[in-house]
């Protein structure tokens, strides 16, 4: 793992949906990565494919914040809304 701070963040809006959606792309350099659920319904985020309320790591509530756990997992991320409002605010680095 590197110790030398990352210059730069990548910064994404993802629309809410009651489908699943990619929240990040997999990466294998990714050193941190961030979570705003920016809706009023609650957010299903799933490290791995097709994310539902049924198949899920984290479930954010409204205006909920996440941050992965160190190491990062930097594999596909997906996500589902309960309701489709809002997005999620999605940050990587």
């Amino acid at each position: 793992m590197s110790t030398t701070p990352s210059q730069s963040a990548t910064l994404a809006n993802v629309t809410s949906s009651a489908s699943s959606v990619t929240l990040f792309a997999a990466s294998g350099t990714v050193k941190a990565r961030t979570i705003f659920n920016d809706s009023t319904a609650v957010l299903y985020v799933k490290f791995g494919a097709t994310a539902s309320t049924t198949s899920y790591t984290v479930q954010l509530a409204s205006n909920a914040y996440y941050e992965f756990p160190q190491p990062v997992y930097g594999g596909l991320v997906d996500g589902i809304w309960a309701a489709a409002n809002g997005a999620a605010r999605v940050t990587s680095w």
